[in-house]
């Protein structure tokens, strides 16, 4: 089954469960208790089909990617040589690279150019990119947020206040304004993953080592930021959008375990209008579960379905991602963001590096390599992402 086919049975699946809801709440508008577990039944099924979806999108995605050609077309007239790339960007370097990890000797000696302070080599930039690749896809706010490379700590000019425009008569004197600056500091936090992998497997010809090494430091460290990206303290990790230090809080829920349409529209209009334009709602799948089965002002349900592959689903029209590290709904927690994430601003540090470990595992017949990132994420203008908080108990 197409991704399309699967789109459309899901909103199928929806409209009959808006129509199973529409005619099953009784005068006081909740389900029996035998309604509720056959539309629990619906709502797993529903949730099927999104997991269905996002594996199928992400089958295409891995199927365009190894259907493309492994080399340029056979032509009459001679291509002109390339020129060869400098650094790690080179050819001997990626080579040199794949020795190293796997213990063999440097034929160009040229990794030495590239070494960090804990003893390892930075990756090739074809290696990078495919890790860079591989965290956007598994790292919602990667994918959401401003990334931008730094060399050190970044201090960021924010206005605090703004100049104020007056009317002034002719020949009279100006007023003068006084806007205000405040400044926000990027550092960078390391974060580190160690795999292990035998001696055996190294000594494997057809194992894809780089590949392999490649989609775990993705997999792990994509894990490790979004959390960090949602929820961390600020303390040896980034600062989390869902904390006190995040996002605005726009509204507060008048419950600890339950939001409202009217509140989730008022999120919707605390957020100033500029930054609606490319607003987008973020929270985790529980509190997406509550959100489906209300209505807004109009009697049209907010959660809508995405039809189209590569398209998310959307809440009051705006486009709706979901991260578990989201806190979920509970006392004082903040359960939703919306806001232009572009206001989140993540900082990559110099270049990611692999050491490989001879000796602490050579008892155990493996071979050890630590994966190392430098990397920190904060809000830059907390205005521009507002939050619901959740009513304390």
């Amino acid at each position: 089954m197409t991704v399309i086919e699967l789109r459309e049975k899901r909103a199928k699946l929806w409209k009959t469960m808006e129509g199973f809801l529409d005619t099953h709440r009784n005068d006081k508008g909740v389900l029996s208790p035998e309604d509720d577990a056959t539309y629990a039944a619906m709502e797993k099924d529903l949730n099927d089909l999104s997991n269905e979806v996002r594996r199928a999108e992400r089958k295409d995605a891995i199927e365009a990617e190894l259907n493309k050609a492994v080399s340029d077309p056979i032509k009459e007239t001679p291509e002109p040589q390339k020129k060869e790339k400098p650094g790690r960007a080179s050819n001997e370097y990626k080579e040199d690279f794949g020795r190293h990890l796997r213990g063999r000797t440097l034929l160009h000696n040229v990794l030495s150019e590239s070494t960090d302070a804990d003893g390892g080599y930075l990756v090739p930039d074809e290696f990078e990119s495919f890790i860079v690749a591989g965290l956007e896809e598994t790292n919602v706010i990667r994918s959401l947020a401003k990334v931008i490379p730094t060399s050190n700590d970044r201090k960021i000019p924010v206005a605090a206040g703004h100049s104020v425009a007056t009317w002034t008569a002719e020949n009279a004197p100006y007023t003068e304004s006084n806007p205000t600056f405040g400044q926000k500091e990027i550092d960078t936090f390391k974060l580190t993953d160690l795999i292990r992998i035998s001696v055996e497997l190294l000594q494997d010809a057809a194992f894809p080592l780089e590949e392999y090494i490649a989609n775990e430091i993705a997999r792990a460290f994509g894990v490790a930021e979004e959390q960090a990206f949602c929820v961390g303290t600020g303390n040896g990790q980034p600062t989390g959008i869902f904390t006190a230090n995040g996002g605005t809080v726009g509204v507060t829920a008048a419950a600890a375990n339950a939001v409202t349409a009217d509140e989730l529209v008022s999120l919707v209009y605390s957020l100033k209008s500029p930054y609606r334009r490319n607003a987008k709602f973020l929270m985790n799948d529980t509190t997406v579960a509550a959100i489906r089965k209300l209505k807004d002002l109009n009697g049209s349900y907010m959660w809508q379905p995405s039809v189209q592959a590569g398209q998310p689903d959307k809440i009051l029209g705006y486009e709706l991602y979901t991260s578990p590290y989201a806190p979920s709904m509970a006392a004082s927690a903040f359960a939703v963001a919306f806001g232009d994430f572009k206001n989140y601003w993540i900082a990559d540090r110099a270049g990611r590096t692999v050491q490989r470990l001879n000796e602490l595992y050579a008892t155990n017949g493996q071979i050890g390599y630590v994966a190392t990132e430098r990397v920190d994420g904060k809000v830059i203008l907390p205005e521009g992402i507002q939050l619901l908080k959740m009513k304390a108990s």
